[in-house]
């Protein structure tokens, strides 16, 4: 899984050094193979956080720790929300091999509606 987590920053100082903190606290926890903080190079206020996991478990183990709670989530709170943060890679190349993965999403995913994940909205 892929954590895609993007930020308006005004002072870039105590900003880098926050997320220091929280990549070396996320890269810690097992099942969490990357992270890395980007600044745009087209816009000096915006930056980008993103981590790799293994898993959706292990995404959701590497944020139970108390330290990740207390320096990672007040962080990542503050990112902007009108994208999705979570993505899961299908297609990776390395060395020129491309491997492809097995989507863990259901056939129906986004297809069902809110309420509907328990039967049909109308009785059939």
């Amino acid at each position: 899984m892929l954590l895609v987590c993007r930020f308006r920053v005004s002072d870039p100082g105590p900003f880098a050094d926050r997320a220091r903190k929280a990549l070396e606290l996320l890269t810690k926890q097992p099942g969490c193979t990357k992270a890395q903080l980007s600044r745009s190079t087209d816009d000096d206020d915006r930056w980008v956080l993103t981590a790799e996991f293994d898993s959706v478990v292990a995404y959701r183990r590497a944020m139970s720790p108390f330290d990740v709670r207390e320096h990672v989530i007040p962080l990542l709170s503050e990112a902007e929300t009108d994208a999705p943060a979570m993505y899961e890679p299908l297609l990776t190349a390395v060395d020129g091999e491309t491997t492809e993965r097995v989507s863990l999403l259901a056939e129906d995913a986004f297809t069902v509606r809110l309420g509907e994940a328990g039967g049909p909205a109308t009785p059939r």
